[in-house]
């Protein structure tokens, strides 16, 4: 049996965000622990230029989210990206896991051959649903987990490999 386009995408998707979740309250613990408004960390970015914690939070869910969307031909949900503490990234992640548990695997049927259209500021892109979760969604997704994970490693929460891979 091959491995479905809904198999390697919603269970990924959730997986990241089950330890993106762990890694968010270890970061609400240390600045408990270490007495520092909570705000430091949901504010934090590793360079002028590049988007907060939140917004590392705020992108990975849009990816996934859009990403079952575009791959199911359906409109996936729109959230304000107005999250400002542990507890709103917590329910933006919890608000994108639900809708994607929401989804049925046989939304993804033919979905490997869709035509995804990109629109980026370079123009737009086209690609089938096989190239656009394996060149775009995916790799995207994890450079916000990870970006999110250096954050808050930046920060000095005790934050590991194992932490981002999660348990086996």
């Amino acid at each position: 049996m091959s491995l479905s386009i809904f198999d390697a995408s919603i269970p990924v998707f959730l997986r990241g965000f089950d330890n993106f979740s762990a890694m968010l309250a270890k970061g609400e613990a240390f600045a408990q622990e270490k007495g520092l408004d909570p705000r430091t960390l949901v504010e934090a970015r590793l360079a002028p230029d590049m988007l907060s914690l939140a917004g590392q939070v705020q992108r990975a869910s849009d990816t996934a989210k859009f990403c079952a969307a575009r791959l199911t031909a359906t409109d996936g949900p729109s959230f304000d990206d107005n999250e400002a503490n542990f507890a709103e990234l917590h329910a933006r992640i919890a608000k994108t896991v639900t809708y994607l548990k929401s989804i049925d695997a046989s939304a993804f049927d033919g979905s490997e051959e869709r035509r995804i259209v990109l629109k980026r500021r370079q123009g737009e892109v086209t690609l089938d649903g096989r190239s656009y979760l394996l060149t775009f969604a995916l790799p995207n997704f994890f450079f916000h987990l990870t970006t999110g994970y250096d954050i808050l490693r930046h920060a000095g929460v005790p934050v590991g490999k194992s932490d981002f891979l999660g348990p086996l």
